[in-house]
């Protein structure tokens, strides 16, 4: 451990805020010019864009033998995006949900996460696999441009009606400096991303951490900080829409093009771990499905659920850290959120969800 691993998460860091600036900027005035919603923008272009580094480091983690670390990679991604990211940025500023992401997005999300966990559940993912996954985000990435494309057609033709009046002409060449934007955008995100994951790699292996536990935590945290960067900033610029459905979006393209992808350019069949089977895919799964009643309680994401993602995030990554390193506290640690947190939080968020479901009746 040298002081260039501090340059290189200095350097990462920079990165990351610059690169996110400018890809919210571009892809927001792209939804505008295209007639996409910037939902649809934030669970594709810029989701997709976000999760670059997940699908760099995946894809070389497979091809170089390391199934432990594109595994955990992506399980460990779409857990803090979830808890870190939405936790995090829901503390900055509360968080508006669609009704899209309730109805379609979320559990298209958990039925991802379930159809990974059966794939993998003989102990490795195929070349098969990958395919079956890899048409799964091509499928939903389609229907998600097209649906956007003929609900502004439908909005604009009902806008004519009601006000005729003459449309502005948008500049010709606005889009191609837009895109140049996003483009821009993602150049630095990836690049600060391996900045950071390669600093950050060099201190966990200092600490003897495993390439599962350097995935689900120290890696995925690292190429999971370009959608860090960008929700937040996101939030704070008022595009709420890119915030939440860049995380829906960036969890669906992690497990069925990332993961797709790994396993479609590994030489062999990814081995899939026994304890990420077990432990870590059940988390990931349970997260997705947390999500349901925390988004429908007034289809907003406020401060105190945004501080109970970022808690639940904490002690997910303590047990990890403890577990590893062979701790005999991570077993309290395990049975304290096991047998209490959780259960204390399941019956808060069912009663919030009857008391929502019931205001909407009435």
């Amino acid at each position: 451990m040298t002081l260039m691993t501090f340059v290189y998460l200095a350097a990462g860091l920079v990165l990351l805020v610059g690169g996110a600036e400018i890809l919210v900027r571009g892809a927001s005035k792209l939804a505008a010019l295209f007639g996409i919603s910037p939902l649809v923008i934030g669970l594709t272009v810029v989701a997709f864009g976000t999760s670059a580094p997940e699908t760099a480091v995946s894809v070389q983690s497979a091809l170089s033998g390391k199934g432990d670390l594109a595994i955990g990679n992506v399980v460990g991604s779409n857990i803090a995006n979830v808890l870190l990211i939405l936790g995090l940025t829901a503390l900055i500023a509360p968080l508006i949900v669609s009704r899209q992401l309730i109805r379609l997005d979320v559990p298209l999300l958990i039925a991802a996460g379930i159809l990974t966990w059966v794939l993998a559940a003989n102990g490795t993912l195929s070349r098969l696999d990958g395919a079956i996954l890899f048409a799964g985000i091509i499928a939903y990435t389609v229907y998600m441009v097209k649906s956007s494309m003929r609900e502004s057609r439908e909005e604009r033709v009902q806008q004519s009606v009601e006000s005729p009046v003459e449309a502005t002409p948008a500049r010709s060449n606005a889009w191609v400096l837009n895109l140049v934007m996003v483009l821009a955008g993602l150049a630095l995100l990836v690049g600060g991303s391996h900045f950071l994951v390669e600093g950050a790699t060099t201190l966990a292996r200092a600490l003897g951490l495993s390439d599962l536990v350097i995935g689900l935590t120290v890696v995925a945290v690292g190429t999971s900080l370009p959608e860090l960067a960008t929700s937040v900033l996101a939030a704070v610029r008022g595009e709420r829409d890119i915030a939440v459905g860049n995380v829906v979006g960036s969890g669906l393209f992690n497990l069925l093009c990332v993961l797709g992808l790994a396993s479609l350019v590994s030489p062999q069949s990814i081995v899939v771990s026994p304890n990420a089977l077990a432990f870590d895919f059940p988390v990931m799964i349970a997260v997705s499905i947390a999500c349901l009643p925390i988004f429908f309680t007034g289809y907003r994401i406020d401060r105190w659920e945004g501080l109970l993602f970022f808690a639940y995030y904490i002690a997910y990554t303590a047990y990890l850290v403890l577990y590893s390193t062979g701790q005999d506290s991570a077993t309290l640690l395990g049975d304290a959120v096991l047998f209490y947190a959780l259960p204390l939080t399941t019956v808060t968020l069912a009663v919030l969800g009857i008391r929502s479901w019931k205001a909407q009746r009435a």
